[in-house]
């Protein structure tokens, strides 16, 4: 990768993402990344739970066979994980969600 990558350089992303943006217009707004260091990554995150994150895995026919499940933070925080490819840029979703608290059995605390 060039150290002096131009706004050109993203042009692949910017292209995808101006393509959701009409295509799916209706769907709940994600937190989006573009960077250089991945010059054809577009990012799309979800932190309001999985719920958006699902209706754009369905919205863009991403199997749910694919989906890569994570816990993070000692296991309260979900992570949902999908890729694919769309308008010619690696399109990466995730989603992430409160881990439920566990259920209590026989009244112990």
């Amino acid at each position: 990768m060039s150290e002096n990558l131009t706004l050109d350089s993203l042009a692949v992303p910017l292209r995808a993402l101006r393509l959701l943006a009409v295509d799916f217009s209706h769907l709940p707004a994600p937190d989006v990344q573009v960077t250089p260091i991945y010059p054809d990554r577009l990012e799309l995150s979800f932190h309001r739970g999985l719920p958006d994150f699902e209706v754009w895995r369905e919205a863009l026919d991403i199997s749910p066979d694919t989906v890569v499940y994570r816990e993070q933070s000692d296991g309260r925080t979900r992570v949902l994980k999908a890729s694919a490819d769309f308008a010619g840029a690696t399109l990466e979703l995730t989603g992430y969600s409160d881990a439920c608290a566990p259920e209590r059995v026989g009244g112990a605390a």
